[in-house]
């Protein structure tokens, strides 16, 4: 038997939203209706964002650095409505050639502890301030204008959910997890007695779709010995 040969399965909105109100043992009957399932799944994409790192929303931003600024602003190179610094680094580039940095993170009370703020040369700590839209502190401030730009990754805010025509902003192994994030969120609006059933499938789901969704890359902890002293 053949197959279809087509791997273009794709729901928009409005399909989301029937799946979700099917599940709850109802029907999508108003435009009401699909307006408050619309909510609803623009305030659980929201959700998403404080459940942790979304590798489909990580987007690389450089950002040319100034002598003696310090605070950049994450948004002001292609504005995409960044949540949060994952890491960085900054690239040097002298005569042509080019040589990568890491910066080290700084809590905010480690930052505003240091004693040498106004201290130039080359970066190599930074802070994160999450703000409305955030910012990067760097210590020390840099010595030279064009000589560094500093590379954010960041964690980007996912595409609102818009008319019911409009596709969803995440990829193909979160479909089920996000019909039933919806159908677990219209059950709380409309369908009571059905809300524990569709919350333990809905975080089956996540969970699934999560453990697909994370580095595949091996990694070494150790720990450190620098104040340890043998007698």
């Amino acid at each position: 038997m053949a197959t279809s040969g087509t791997k273009t399965f794709e729901l928009d909105v409005a399909d989301y939203v029937e799946e979700a109100f099917e599940r709850c043992g109802l029907e999508m009957r108003t435009g009401y209706d699909l307006k408050s399932a619309t909510r609803s799944l623009n305030i659980m994409l929201a959700e998403w964002a404080n459940r942790g790192l979304n590798q489909w929303t990580v987007q690389q931003k450089l950002i040319p650095m100034v002598a003696n600024t310090v605070t950049y602003n994450v948004d002001s190179v292609n504005s995409t409505a960044a949540i949060d610094v994952l890491d960085c680094f900054i690239r040097q580039t002298i005569s042509g050639v080019a040589t990568d940095y890491p910066l080290n993170r700084l809590s905010r009370a480690e930052y505003s502890n240091l004693a040498t703020k106004q201290t130039t040369g080359k970066p190599n700590q930074f802070m994160v301030a999450k703000d409305l839209s955030p910012t990067i502190t760097v210590w020390p401030a840099p010595d030279q204008s064009g000589e560094y730009t500093v590379h954010v990754n960041a964690l980007i805010r996912m595409d609102d959910a818009g008319l019911g025509s409009k596709t969803a902003d995440v990829p193909f192994r979160f479909y089920p997890c996000l019909a039933a994030g919806l159908a677990y969120y219209m059950a709380m609006k409309r369908a009571p007695d059905k809300v524990a059933l569709l919350k333990q499938v809905y975080e089956e789901e996540f969970d699934r779709a999560m453990s697909q969704d994370e580095e595949r890359a091996s990694f070494n902890i150790a720990p450190s010995l620098r104040g340890y002293n043998t007698p």
